[in-house]
């Protein structure tokens, strides 16, 4: 098949073949990959590009799954280990509130002294306090982790963890589909098809979720096709009218990333181009996701603005963390996400996990300004 069938295929939103993923991936042109992607991007999504304000949090550094690309984590018995404290989320949850946001990403490992009621118990409190709170958890890992501790099933787990305030689920541990790659990196970890099978009970519980690809450098341009197919085909099975996933992120992981500073950021080790290409692909393949987010904590300012004109209509968050960015790259606040947004030829709008639009917040902290204010602006004022 022509680039231009393949073409008039994918922008008449039909499911391209792995084969033909192949193709657009190695043979054609970035320039027309970028255009066909942004022609797509507006039928799927908006001209604008959204944005949001939440805050990380490590529920705790505790893990036994021994990833290779991990290097946050603590043995049961190291001095540096920790479980976040009750006053420690409080602290941090008011101070998420004062720039404006209400989403808390929690992450957690799989710590085997942390049952299904550790949980409940934490989201259900934060929910006393904080009854707004949007609660974005946990990932099929530890879902499956707590399943088979407690002797559950994945829809048991699910259930009992959203009746005690969980919102959404993030899309942690299906960093790439294909067991050659997840045997290295992961051995311990659930496998493809156990990660998909968590994501396909949340959606069938009608709870959103994330999806993303990870990239190492390990994984062959096949695939990376063959991660994308996996996603679109989960996707097409959840039930009629539930979220699924709400949004899809191509991220770079720490072994793809060199220090070699370039204008106060680091370079990828994956060319920029090449990441470029991957958000296209994915806009391109993905044809029933709507969101595509070009995260600028993973590959920095310049490039992700790239990526909004390849496909992505979203710029990431802002992300209040306390851990330091392992790609070297400079947290924005609200001021300067909003303005590489508007410098990038585009109107910035706030969102929330659902990908509502958000009133801008009279907030304590955050610098956020109108569109009309922003494209006349200078930087750091």
């Amino acid at each position: 098949m022509s680039l231009d069938n393949i073409y008039q295929k994918a922008y008449s939103l039909e499911f391209l073949t792995a084969a033909e993923g192949m193709i657009l991936l190695t043979t054609a042109p970035l320039s027309e990959l970028m255009g066909l992607a942004h022609l797509i991007r507006l039928k799927k999504a908006h001209n604008y590009v959204t944005w949001q304000i939440d805050r990380k949090i490590n529920i705790t550094n505790i893990c036994i799954s021994g990833c290779k690309f991990c290097d946050s984590y603590s043995e049961p018995q190291s001095s540096m280990a920790y479980i976040t404290t009750l006053e420690e989320y409080i602290e941090k949850v008011e101070e998420l509130l004062k720039y404006g946001g209400e989403q808390l990403v929690l992450q957690s490992g799989l710590n085997p002294e942390l049952g299904i009621e550790f949980y409940k118990s934490l989201f259900s409190e934060l929910k006393d306090i904080f009854p707004r709170l949007k609660i974005h958890a946990l990932g099929s890992p530890e879902i499956g982790f707590l399943a088979k501790m407690e002797n559950l099933t994945y829809k048991q787990v699910l259930e009992q963890l959203v009746e005690s305030g969980l919102d959404s689920l993030p899309g942690h541990g299906g960093e790439i589909l294909c067991e050659r790659v997840r045997l290295d990196l992961s051995p311990t970890r659930l496998d493809s098809s156990e990660w998909w099978a968590v994501m396909a009970e949340a959606h069938a519980l009608r709870i959103g979720t994330s999806a993303s690809i990870v990239f190492s450098q390990m994984e062959s341009p096949h695939e990376q096709i063959e991660h994308l197919v996996k996603i679109r085909d989960l996707q097409s099975k959840k039930p009629l009218g539930a979220p699924g996933f709400e949004e899809f992120i191509p991220l770079v992981s720490g072994a793809r990333l060199q220090t070699m500073p370039l204008a106060g950021q680091n370079l990828l080790q994956m060319p920029p181009e090449d990441y470029i290409r991957s958000v296209a692909i994915s806009r391109i393949m993905l044809s029933n996701i709507t969101n595509i987010q070009a995260s600028y904590l993973s590959v920095g300012k310049e490039v992700a603005q790239a990526c909004l004109h390849a496909g992505a209509n979203d710029f990431g968050s802002i992300m209040l963390d306390d851990n330091p960015n392992i790609a070297g790259v400079k947290r924005m606040d609200a001021y300067d996400i909003q303005k590489a947004i508007a410098d990038a030829g585009f109107e910035p709008k706030l969102r929330n996990r659902k990908y509502e639009l958000l009133e801008l917040p009279d907030c304590e902290f955050s610098r956020i300004m109108r569109f009309e204010e922003l494209r006349t602006s200078p930087y750091n004022i």
